[in-house]
């Protein structure tokens, strides 16, 4: 009888909620799994006690200052100490079959980046490396030979339910969304809303970034942008309808009418399980799907008048070049605005529209072409707010 080796694995952004959920699943199948790497930005005494509970080879702390913390709280236990971008590609480079590419924001992207290289399997778990340079990333998983399994619920459902060997016979991707927190809202009532009710998600617990992406419909945006570089299909064929049970993850059309599926309860370790276990399964502790419980799975048509960050983010990909990088980053300043009440709610789509008029929008060549991209954009949203200020 064959028994299945241990998997070695590193978790970038071991201390957000998709790494804290990762090394959930490693604690709970500790015979299947061997930690290598962690990486944090800045929980120094969070990082260290994952590093010694696992056993790590390596911890890497993004904020350099914290390096002599970091070492201080590891001091006498073996456990190599780094820091820095250098560290983060250095673990992302240390020989593991599975790298979690949990590390958000734009510093995530070389990391990511070293493992394609290396060929491993990357669990990717991060929205910049594909939305602003997804030609370049799929390039290098196809020369290098990797694997990318992508763990944002929505993808995770289409990986599963989408037949590779016959993509041309796939007529649509069929992304769902939540709605968010205003869900049924009209433009007009949506002038006054706070952040507290933005971050208020009606089915996730997420950070209040995404909360916010969530309530524009911004996400969603930025998930076709994603799919469209995940799988082999046309812009054209990837929709969005809303799904407010969030109980139907994504849906995928066949040529002959079927429509497969992924349903499960709102819970992020079911798609981790998923990328850590592929090809196989394996079990995970979220709550088991009861539909007579739910009672009904509706859906409807997204109000692109009240969400119109959606439209941008299809005319974005439309353009292609660096205009999905210009559409992320002015959309970041923009939250951060709202976030900190500078900007209303509804101003959040006219900053990253007025930005991407201002921006080139030429394809980037390279990683520093697409950090470059980003300073650009993020300087001219800055402008742009400047403007609207409240």
């Amino acid at each position: 009888m064959s028994v299945n080796p241990i998997k070695r694995i590193s978790v970038l952004g071991a201390t957000g909620s998709v790494g804290l959920s990762t090394l959930d699943l490693v604690r709970r199948n500790s015979h299947k799994f061997k930690v290598v790497s962690l990486t944090a930005y800045s929980k120094v005494e969070d990082l260290s006690a994952l590093a010694i509970e696992f056993n790590a080879e390596l911890a890497v702390i993004g904020d350099e200052k914290k390096l002599d913390a970091l070492k201080e709280q590891l001091a006498g236990t073996g456990i190599e100490v780094a820091a820095g971008e250098v560290g983060l590609i250095e673990a992302a480079e240390r020989e593991a079959e599975i790298v979690m590419a949990a590390i958000v924001g734009a510093a995530g992207l070389r990391p990511t980046m070293a493992a394609v290289r290396r060929g491993a399997t990357v669990a990717l778990a991060n929205k910049e490396c594909l939305v602003c340079a997804g030609d370049l990333l799929m390039e290098e998983v196809r020369v290098h030979g990797a694997t990318l399994l992508p763990v944002d619920s929505e993808h995770n459902a289409i990986y599963q339910v989408f037949e590779v060997e016959r993509a041309n016979s796939v007529e649509r991707v069929i992304l769902t969304a939540s709605g968010g927190p205003f869900r049924g809202r009209s433009y007009e009532s949506l002038k006054a809303v706070t952040p507290a009710e933005a971050i208020a998600h009606p089915n996730w617990d997420m950070g209040a970034k995404i909360s916010v992406d969530s309530a524009t419909m911004m996400n969603k945006g930025l998930e076709i942008i994603e799919a469209y570089h995940l799988f082999p299909i046309k812009k054209s064929q990837i929709e969005v309808v809303v799904h407010p049970q969030s109980v139907v993850h994504s849906m995928v059309e066949y040529s002959d009418g079927s429509v497969l599926a992924q349903l499960g309860s709102p819970d992020m370790r079911t798609p981790i399980a998923y990328s850590l276990a592929w090809p196989e399964r394996m079990e995970a502790p979220v709550k088991r799907l009861s539909l007579s419980e739910i009672g009904a799975l509706t859906f409807e048509e997204v109000d692109l008048e009240a969400f119109r960050c959606l439209a941008l983010a299809r005319e974005a990909l439309e353009a292609g070049g660096a205009a999905p990088a210009i559409l992320n980053a002015a959309n970041e300043v923009a939250v951060a605005a709202f976030l900190s009440e500078k900007l209303r709610f509804i101003d959040i789509p006219s900053v990253v529209s007025d930005t991407l008029a201002l921006c080139d929008i030429k394809a980037p060549q390279s990683l520093s072409n697409v950090f470059e991209i980003d300073k650009v954009a993020r300087e001219a949203a800055q402008n742009q707010l400047a403007l609207r200020a409240i």
